[in-house]
């Protein structure tokens, strides 16, 4: 991760902002290259709560009932490691978590 990080935004399913007690948008300090991986790592990490809600615990995969979107763009079946896009990286448009 870079040393600055950018600050991503993320819309999690109602469910998930019951279970970590947050609002509609959570704002997270995420290093660059900005990808799903770190995301999802910056969000469990800031919600501990979150850990094997979105992602298998053993594998690390994302699970087959929450989906990613970005863009108005499917993201679940791209690598964990490609770049998202610049909108979500520079903040300008949510990672949107769907069930």
């Amino acid at each position: 991760m870079s040393e600055h990080p950018v600050a991503v935004k993320v819309v999690l399913p109602y469910h998930l902002r019951n279970l970590a007690h947050v609002g509609g948008v959570v704002t997270l300090p995420v290093g660059m290259p900005v990808t799903q991986r770190a995301v999802l790592d910056t969000l469990e990490r800031h919600y501990p709560v979150l850990c094997g809600t979105i992602r298998d615990r053993s594998t690390g995969q994302r699970r087959a009932f929450v989906r990613l979107f970005a863009c108005e763009r499917d993201l679940s079946h791209d690598s964990p490691d490609d770049p998202l896009p610049e909108a979500v990286a520079t903040g300008a448009e949510p990672l949107l978590g769907r069930r």
